[in-house]
């Protein structure tokens, strides 16, 4: 294990070894695993995070400060730093996690991640901490919108629409997919001013939903772009988006002030799926 590598790429070298040892233990390695380093770090990182917005982002107010908070320090944002990090060649783990593939566990190496924060702090205190931290997210936070950094697609696309005074969109479930225990739900989106008829899929309601969003948000963004003197509805004489797993988009001829993967006119014949029951 070339410890020394992992340092280099943290940008900190430990003054005591054991500390980093624990810190890379998971409790299914030993008894003297990285749990409770894990708690102290977490505290730290939350801490340093919110300090790193409150002085970069002055105009934002507590709530929008509070949801970029929660997006940085969430366990996907840390699994995308460890993996950087090429974190899981230096993990120690038992032999079933190791079996089980436990170094490529999300949980498992966002928390170590934490857990290597608190062994810093123990190490040299809060500030060597907090300079670690800080070249993490910094480059990050260079690449980012504020305004829409931990927003979901429904309310990015609602405010879009908004911006635009373009009435809201509608959610209608379609149809349902699979088994009663593992069902699938499919979501048409309509956004009628734009001639937008999308569908997502997802395991809820509410995940198809988002996915309808997102698929609606960018043939919206992309309808408005390519009409700078504003959308006008119209109807194209076949379009369909259609959603299954990834977006995938059908269209024929359409008017030329109207992008032909953007709009459709709801009256698009909608496929059939044997699978499929009436929701």
């Amino acid at each position: 294990m070339n410890l020394p590598l992992l340092q280099t790429r943290l940008g900190y070298t430990f003054q005591d070894a054991g500390l980093l040892q624990q810190a890379l233990t998971h409790r299914s390695h030993s008894s003297l695993h990285n749990e409770r380093l894990e708690f102290l770090g977490d505290s730290i990182l939350n801490c340093v995070v919110a300090s790193v917005l409150y002085e970069r982002f002055n105009a934002l107010d507590e709530g929008d400060l509070s949801r970029l908070r929660a997006n940085l320090v969430k366990q996907q944002s840390l699994y995308e730093i460890a993996q950087k990090l090429e974190l899981s060649q230096f993990l120690r783990l038992g032999e079933g996690e190791l079996k089980s593939g436990g170094f490529r566990r999300p949980s498992i190496l966002a928390d170590t991640l934490e857990a290597l924060l608190g062994a810093i702090f123990l190490d040299a205190g809060f500030n060597a901490a907090r300079d670690v931290i800080r070249a993490f997210y910094i480059p990050i936070l260079d690449t980012v919108d504020p305004r829409t950094l931990g927003k979901d697609a429904k309310t990015l696309l609602q405010e879009f629409l908004q911006s635009k005074k373009i009435s809201l969109p509608t959610y209608n479930v379609v149809a349902t997919h699979g088994a009663a225990h593992s069902q699938e739900f499919e979501i048409e989106c309509l956004v009628p001013k734009l001639g937008i008829q999308v569908y997502g899929r997802g395991g809820s309601r509410r995940a198809g939903e988002q996915a309808a969003a997102r698929l609606a948000l960018d043939a919206a963004e992309q309808a408005l772009a390519k009409a700078p003197g504003g959308a006008r509805k119209s109807k194209p004489r076949t379009a369909q988006l259609k959603l299954a797993g990834i977006a995938t988009i059908q269209s024929s001829e359409a008017p030329a002030d109207v992008p032909a993967n953007a709009a459709a006119d709801g009256k698009a014949p909608k496929q059939t799926h044997p699978e499929t029951k009436s929701a």
